[in-house]
């Protein structure tokens, strides 16, 4: 005789949340991941930002067919006893299925190759440029290139992270540090660790670091309020410095974005130095090294040191047009304050995303972002099938009432300007005082 089922409430599933004694819920199956957090390919951060909850969506959206057959052993015997579905959910799995049937998943096409020669040839034509070409102006050109390779490599690192691009999972890793960690200095690592933490909670205040860039921008007056950052752990002080660089935000956007890339160099090296734990740390720091062998030997091949800091400067001046796009999809829309909810997946990612709106000729341009809302639903599609199911999500979104939104890639630019500038004018209201502290600790922010 088969045993009764044992059943937990939503608000018993909630007091398990913590490292030690984390539970989540998936299609009403209750599972202990408490041990299996230390060595979650995702990470720690999606475990314990969704823990004691339903996360059957970011589930479904986040992991291959293949990971269902690994729950079973972290089943602990209980089921929710309250577990329902909206209807939103129902449409979003069931459509997640309908593509997976259609072989979305597993069809890359042939983006990944392209892009791939691409990258080869722009990075022969900057090197056989700067060595055989005593022209300025070319060296200026080839510097430029540098940064358009940098930002293509970005769009395969950024693949590579979500899904498999290589047939084979060693080829991918090979992919992943090469396009990442040695062509453009960022760990990937590093980049995975961050970019699923935004996926997760998509521009929640306190948990997505995409959003967490203080001491130089704040895209919300919440910020204000000094709020503590889950993902660095550390509070995000408004002082008096804080205020006055937020106060000529919309001002000093561009040119930060510029030079952006030192950010995420360093970052990359605050990770992989720390005492977190990092997958393959070894291979990591590898392919940093060779970045910061082969990057400044080329720039050291040109004449003199004005046109050396022209190279680097055309090349980071480039790139940031990368992470103008990253910005774009996010800064000017809905943020919130709180934790990432596990049973509202759909609503919070249409909510907090802006799709681009361009032709089709302009894919390779951005790398797929442009279906940004596409991408945070079904963030493991490759991006050749985002212009093919667009009409279906926003059919999707406009029988649940919930926001398509869209805007021109110029549209955008002026909607993130004007979030930017009105962060900055409250900000500047000198009537609200801010808690006095210690110049240090606003130059070595680091969100």
């Amino acid at each position: 005789m088969a045993e009764p089922k044992r059943y937990v409430t939503s608000e018993e599933l909630k007091t398990h949340n913590k490292p030690g004694d984390l539970w989540i819920c998936i299609q009403g199956k209750v599972y202990d991941v408490s041990e299996w957090m230390k060595t979650h390919p995702g990470g720690d951060l999606p475990l314990l930002n969704l823990a004691g909850q339903d996360v059957t969506d970011a589930y479904v959206a986040l992991h291959p067919s293949t990971a269902w057959q690994y729950l079973d052993k972290f089943f602990n015997g209980y089921y929710l006893k309250d577990y329902a579905v909206s209807e939103i959910s129902k449409d979003y799995r069931k459509l997640y299925f309908e593509f997976t049937k259609m072989g979305l998943f597993e069809k890359k096409g042939h983006g990944v190759l392209i892009s791939m020669v691409v990258i080869a040839m722009m990075f022969s034509v900057c090197v056989y440029g700067v060595l055989f070409s005593q022209s300025a102006f070319v060296h200026l050109i080839c510097g430029g290139l540098m940064g358009f390779l940098w930002i293509q490599s970005g769009w395969l690192g950024h693949d590579s992270g979500h899904y498999q691009i290589m047939m084979d999972r060693k080829f991918n890793r090979f992919a992943q540090i090469l396009t990442g960690n040695c062509l453009a200095g960022i760990s990937i690592a590093w980049w995975k660790r961050n970019h699923t933490a935004h996926h997760i909670a998509v521009n929640s205040l306190e948990y997505d670091p995409d959003l967490q860039h203080i001491p130089v921008f704040a895209v919300s007056s919440k910020f204000f309020d000094s709020l503590t950052s889950k993902y660095y752990e550390r509070k995000l002080n408004f002082d008096s410095i804080t205020r006055f660089l937020v106060s000529y935000q919309h001002l000093t956007y561009y040119p930060v974005m510029c030079v952006a890339r030192l950010n995420l160099f360093a970052q990359s090296f605050v990770l992989l130095l720390s005492s977190t734990k990092v997958p393959n740390r070894g291979q990591e720091l590898f392919g940093l090294l060779v970045f910061w062998i082969w990057y400044p030997l080329l720039v050291s091949c040109l004449p003199n040191w004005s046109e050396r800091v022209m190279f680097v400067l055309a090349s980071f001046s480039v790139t940031g047009i990368q992470h103008v796009q990253f910005t774009l999809n996010h800064f000017s829309s809905t943020v919130y304050v709180g934790e990432p909810s596990g049973n509202d997946w759909f609503e919070k990612q249409t909510n907090g995303t802006l799709n681009i709106t361009c032709s089709s000729f302009m894919d390779w341009f951005h790398g797929g972002l442009q279906f940004q809302i596409e991408h945070h639903l079904f963030p493991r599609l490759p991006r050749c099938h985002y212009r093919k199911i667009s009409p279906i999500v926003k059919d999707l979104c406009k029988k649940h009432g919930l926001p398509y939104d869209s805007a021109s890639f110029f549209k955008a630019n002026e909607m993130t300007i004007a979030t930017l500038r009105n962060a900055a004018l409250q900000a500047r209201d000198l009537t609200k005082p801010v808690p006095k502290n210690l110049v240090w600790e606003a130059v070595n922010s680091h969100g």
